[in-house]
């Protein structure tokens, strides 16, 4: 059976019913939680990251995985994946920023997100 691999920090548990139903069309929903990246490790740490994640990921049979994190992460996991014939996608959606000054005169923004759809890398 087929799954959804959600590999992000966003567990699907606080996902809205819209985004849960489009993902489970993939299959079953599996959260994958996305590695911490230290700022100050190198290009070689990051690529044995991506093998460790592989070789999780290629454990399920024919994933489907949202990949949303750290840039550098992201993408080399994106191109592993396809390379590998797994399909990778991502959640859009839709930001809304609201910026008020509190009654303390500070500046605050406030988003707000509507998940759209997913779409493949």
């Amino acid at each position: 059976m087929s799954c959804f691999i959600n590999l992000s920090n966003h567990p699907s548990s606080k996902w809205s019913d819209k985004q849960l139903a489009q993902a489970l069309c993939y299959g079953e929903i599996v959260d994958m939680p996305f590695p911490e990246i230290d700022p100050h490790c190198d290009s070689e740490y990051i690529d044995s990251l991506v093998q460790e994640y592989l070789e999780r990921i290629r454990l399920y049979d024919s994933p489907t995985v949202m990949v949303q994190g750290e840039f550098l992460f992201t993408y080399r996991m994106v191109v592993k994946l396809k390379e590998n014939g797994i399909k990778a996608i991502a959640g859009c959606s839709d930001r809304r920023t609201v910026e008020y000054v509190d009654s303390e005169g500070r500046t605050n923004k406030k988003s707000e997100f509507e998940f759209i759809g997913f779409k493949e890398y």
